[in-house]
C-alpha cells in the first residue's frame, strides 16, 4: 500500500482556508471598513497633542463634554486627506463639531494646507511624533472617529470620507451617537 504524504496535500489545505478567509471578509456588510477595538470605549486621551500655530488648541476636555463630535486624524502630505476636506468643510457648515488631530507633519505644512482649503475644525492639535494616534488605534490618515456626549468612540472610519461616504455612513452614525 502506498504512503500518504502530507506534504502534497498542505498546499490545496492552505489554499482552502485562505479562500475561505477571503469569502468571509467579502462577505461582511462593509467589507472595506477595518474593525476597531475603540468602539464604546472612552476616547483615549488627546493630552499629548500639542496646539498647531495660533489655531485654536485641542483639550482633552472638548473630548469629554457637549454633544457628538467628530475627531478627524489628517496630515499635509496626504493626498486623500485634501479629497476628503470638501466633505469635512460640508459638515462643519451644517453644525457639526469636528477637532483636528494632524498627524507626523509639519507646522509650516499644515498651517499651510488650512490657509489654502479652509478649516473646518472647531479646534487643533498636534501629533507630531504620532504617539497619541497609537493608542487611537489608528492605521493611517485620513481616519475619523464619531465620539457620543460622554465621549466614547461610537464609530470609526478609516480612509478618506467621500460624498457617498458621507451621506451613506457618516452622518447615519452621528445621528446615532447623538441618541
Amino acid at each position: 500500500m502506498a504512503k500518504f504524504n502530507l506534504l502534497i496535500a498542505l498546499p490545496p489545505l492552505l489554499f482552502g482556508g485562505l479562500a475561505g478567509l477571503f469569502m468571509f471578509g467579502m462577505g461582511r456588510e462593509d467589507a472595506e471598513q477595518l474593525p476597531s477595538s475603540q468602539i464604546g470605549r472612552a476616547a483615549p486621551s488627546i493630552e499629548g497633542v500639542g496646539p498647531l500655530g495660533e489655531l485654536a488648541p485641542l483639550s482633552d476636555d472638548m473630548l469629554r463634554t457637549g454633544g457628538v463630535k467628530l475627531v478627524n486624524y489628517w496630515a499635509s502630505w496626504c493626498a486623500p486627506c485634501r479629497a476628503e476636506h470638501p466633505q469635512l468643510e460640508t459638515l462643519a457648515e451644517e453644525g457639526v463639531t469636528i477637532y483636528g488631530v494632524n498627524y507626523k507633519d509639519e507646522t509650516d505644512n499644515a498651517l499651510k494646507f488650512l490657509n489654502e482649503l479652509g478649516n473646518p475644525f472647531a479646534a487643533v492639535g498636534q501629533d507630531e511624533p504620532g504617539r497619541t494616534a497609537l493608542e487611537w488605534g489608528l492605521y493611517g490618515v485620513p481616519e475619523t472617529y464619531i465620539l457620543n456626549a460622554e465621549g466614547e468612540i461610537a464609530y470609526r472610519f478609516a480612509g478618506p470620507i467621500t460624498v457617498e461616504i458621507m451621506e451613506k455612513y457618516i452622518k447615519p452614525e452621528i445621528a446615532k451617537a447623538g441618541q
